[in-house]
This record gives structure tokens, C-alpha cells and sequence, in this order.
């Protein structure tokens, strides 16, 4: 089923479709074919105005609604999202390149379950902080990225409605259709106007939404250097922050682990999405007595991986996100080679239209190599080796970034010691890239604060 999409798209300010004030607007394209899909219009400061002026007016009368009308129209919007989700998930894969299997069967379903999540808490928020009557904390700015525009905005748009707050959204440049499918899915649904408000646009517009004085709250993910410029802008204002920004995620598999099984385990945390993941598992760390036969493995697997048509069912790994992003995937490859790696790449022929990067990974890698220390945001995995479980650990966590990290062993008495001993923010034991709405998620170190999802990410849209 191939989506309605406009030739152009406005803004969504006030539950009506606006143009821009002087912006102008900007293509949109299909990274597996470089063809437009749609313009689509550059917030300005005026836009900001204007939406989030929409988004205090329907603060109050949206806060003191009682919180079980609040999950009705929680509860309205999941049922439409999953009515629409194969319309949803295919322009999902045009606009960002991912297979439509990755589309379909992990972010629909995981989109319309955080709304269905939510909406159960909205009438329920005096259970989750027993003695602490939450308030909701006004106009949210929330700021997506590029790599899962549909399912970032559901982590982000659904705790704060449930809460009762009121919503700016600007999501990727890049990447806003499925962001703008939403909001008329909103309307659909009957959702007051002002409750949800879209302006998209560059990183000026995101900047806009930072320091607009009526902002109460900022919750952004993407990358840590914007993260850092982000913290710094909102620190002298007492405005509530969460950040959701890189990482360099351990992959740890020891000695005695499942092999065959670890090594699935292993290219879905590296090569979903085709990297395009912030708490990809793409450094991976094996016990040193396995690792010759574990590699052998990784790399007859490897040589499996269909690349191609993001619209084909049957692709594994479809097309990066941008010319840029492709640029500094193949420079960061490069470097491993000038360093002295050895490259395996699958043996596959890459279209001759799009961005394209045939999978790959990195034995002979050291801990001072660009990468095993950059967040490359591709599909490229930097192999490593340790001897005991004790200077895994260590390797682990010698990172800056603390997202994400995996185990893989056959003892779980292992699992609990390695888990209890990496630095990050989510472990996953014997699987890996598995999410819940109910299961927190969020970093430490330079990966960020806060979390998102469960009671915890509800905690974040709230005072006491």
C-alpha cells in the first residue's frame, strides 16, 4: 500500500495546517532512490511563536481534563495507528531508507503500543508516585532524530500527553513525513487544538524551541555534541531537561555462550537499521579462546545480508540516511583501514542510485583505533578480544558513552555479575536491541539523562 503524500507540507500549529511565515521550504527525499517526495516547510522563530502560544492556550483546559478522558483520546489515537500501520510503516522506509520489514514488524507495532502504554497511566499517575500528588509541567519542546522518526515521537508525545502537557514537536529535517502522517491522525481522532504542534525545519528551528522563554520542559535525542549545546542553553533557565544522545555500545560474548545464537544476537545489534541505532552494539568484545570460531561464524552470516530495495521484504539492510551520513560512514572505514584493521565486508552489489554501504566489520582493532572510540551510525561493527571476564568489563565500559551494552553467556550467574558491572544505562542478556514501553530506557555518562518509558519516563513529565 503506497502512502497519500502531499506535494508540500506546512507546519501543524493550532490543530490546522499553516504555512510558513517567511521560511520558504525544503525537499524531502527517498535515500534508496535520491527522488523528492514531498517540500516540506523551514520553521522560523515566528513559527515557534506561533505554535507554542497554541500549546499554552490548550495547556490549561487540557491539564485539568480529567486524566481518563485524556487516555480516551490516547487510546483513539493507538487504534488509528495500528488501522494505518502498513500505510505508516511504507512511508516510513521512503523517507528514512530502512527495510519495510523493520518498518512493519519493530517500530508500528512498538509506536502504537507506547500510546496504548500511556494511556492506561493517564487516570493511574497518583499510583505510580504514591504521597507525591504529580503536576504536569506546561509546554514540552520535544526534538527527534532522524533514524526512528515515528517511534521517537510516540516515546515522546505520549508520556507527555498522559501527563498532562502540552506538545511542540520538531522532528528531523530529513525525516518528517511519518511525523506529519501523525498529526493527521491526531486530527482524526479529535485531539484538542494547540495539545500537539509540529514545526518542522533544520537545526535552527530546534534551537528556536530551546530558548523560547514559554518552553517548560526540553526533551531531545540525537547526537552528544548538540546534546552538550542543548544542556549549556537550558542550564541558567531552570527549564526540566532529558537527553537522549550516543553511543558506543559493548557487545560481550564469553566463553561460554551459545554461539550460533550470539551471533544473530550480534548482527541484529549492529546491522538493524543499517546502524542507524544509538545504542547499536557496535563494538563487540569475544573471550579470546572463542573468538576465532565466533568470527568465522560472524563472517559466513555477514555474506548473508541482502541489501537493496528498503520496500522489499525480503532486504536485510536497506539505504543509509543521507549523502552526508554516508560520507562520514565511509571515512570512518577508511581510518580503520589506514590504521591497520582488517575489513570484511559482505560481497554484495550496491545499487547505482541512493546511499548505500555494504555491512561490515573490523578484526585486528585496538582500543585506540577511531573505531572502537567514534559512534559511527552505520552498519560497521569493530571486533575486539579479552581474556577474562574481569578485563571485558574493563574494555566495556572504556568508553565515554554509557546507552547500551549486551551479554552473552550461559550462566546466569554470569549475567548478573557482567550486567551489574557495565556502565550503562540498558543491558540486555542473551538478546539484544529488545524494547518495551514499560522498560525504561536512557544512558549515562555522555549518552545522556533521564529516561523514557515506564514509570520512570513519566517521572519526566511531571512535578511534585
Amino acid at each position: 500500500m503506497r502512502p497519500a503524500i502531499a506535494a508540500r507540507y506546512g507546519h501543524f500549529i493550532g490543530g490546522r495546517w499553516t504555512a510558513p511565515k517567511r521560511g520558504g521550504y525544503g525537499p524531502t527525499i527517498n535515500p534508496a532512490t535520491e527522488a523528492i517526495l514531498s517540500e516540506v516547510a523551514q520553521g522560523t522563530p515566528g513559527d515557534v511563536d506561533r505554535a507554542v502560544a497554541e500549546a499554552r492556550r490548550a495547556f490549561g483546559p487540557w491539564s485539568r481534563l480529567p486524566g481518563a478522558e485524556r487516555g480516551k483520546y490516547l487510546f483513539r489515537i493507538a487504534r488509528l495507528i495500528q488501522e494505518k500501520a502498513r500505510e505508516l510503516a511504507v512511508l516510513e522506509s521512503m523517507n528514512g531508507g530502512k527495510p519495510i520489514r523493520d518498518s512493519r514488524d519493530v517500530d508500528l507495532p512498538l509506536v502504537a503500543a507506547h500510546f496504548f502504554y500511556h494511556a492506561g497511566w493517564a487516570d493511574k499517575l497518583a499510583y505510580a508516585f504514591p504521597g507525591r500528588p504529580p503536576r504536569p509541567l506546561g509546554v514540552c519542546g520535544q526534538i527527534i532524530p532522524w533514524n526512528f522518526p515515528l517511534l521517537m515521537a510516540a516515546w515522546k508525545i505520549a508520556p507527555a500527553l498522559a501527563c498532562g502537557n502540552t506538545v511542540v514537536l520538531k522532528p528531523a529535517e530529513t525525516t518528517p513525513l511519518t511525523a506529519l502522517a501523525l498529526a493527521g491522525l491526531f486530527q482524526d481522532a479529535g485531539l484538542p487544538p494547540g495539545v500537539v504542534n509540529i514545526v518542522t525545519g533544520d537545526g535552527t528551528t530546534g534551537a528556536a524551541i530551546v530558548a523560547h522563554p514559554d518552553v517548560d520542559k526540553i526533551a531531545f535525542t540525537g547526537s552528544t555534541e548538540v546534546g552538550k549545546q542543548i544542556a549549556r542553553a537550558v542550564a541558567p533557565t531552570g527549564k526540566r531537561l532529558t537527553l537522549e544522545l550516543g553511543g558506543k555500545a559493548a557487545h560481550l560474548v564469553l566463553d561460554d555462550a551459545p554461539l550460533d545464537q550470539a551471533v544473530e544476537g550480534v548482527v541484529n545489534g549492529i546491522y538493524f537499521n543499517q546502524g542507524h541505532v544509538c545504542c547499536a552494539g557496535s563494538r563487540l568484545l569475544v573471550q579470546e579462546n572463542v573468538a576465532a570460531a565466533f568470527i568465522k561464524k560472524l563472517e559466513r552470516r555477514v555474506r548473508l545480508l541482502r541489501v537493496g530495495d528498503p520496500l522489499d521484504k525480503n532486504t536485510d539492510v536497506g539505504a543509509i540516511h543521507s549523502r552526508e551520513q554516508l560520507a562520514r560512514i565511509r571515512g570512518l572505514i577508511d581510518s580503520g583501514v589506514a590504521e591497520g584493521a582488517r575489513l570484511h565486508q559482505a560481497p554484495c552489489t550496491l545499487p547505482s542510485k541512493g546511499f548505500w554501504c555494504a555491512p561490515s566489520f573490523f578484526t585486528g582493532v585496538t582500543s585506540s583505533h577511531r573505531i572502537a572510540r567514534e559512534e559511527i551510525f552505520g552498519p560497521v561493527l569493530a571486533v575486539m578480544t579479552f581474556r577474562t571476564p574481569e578485563e571485558g568489563l574493563q574494555r566495556a565500559n572504556n568508553s565515554p558513552y554509557g546507552l547500551s551494552a549486551g551479554v552473552w553467556t550461559d550462566k546466569g550467574s554470569r549475567i548478573l555479575k557482567m550486567a551489574a558491572g557495565l556502565r550503562a544505562g540498558v543491558v540486555w542478556a542473551n538478546a539484544y536491541n529488545k524494547f518495551d514501553p514499560a522498560s525504561p530506557f536512557g544512558g549515562l555518562k555522555e549518552s545522556g539523562f533521564g529516561r523514557e518509558g515506564g514509570v520512570q519516563g513519566l517521572a519526566a513529565y511531571v512535578s511534585f
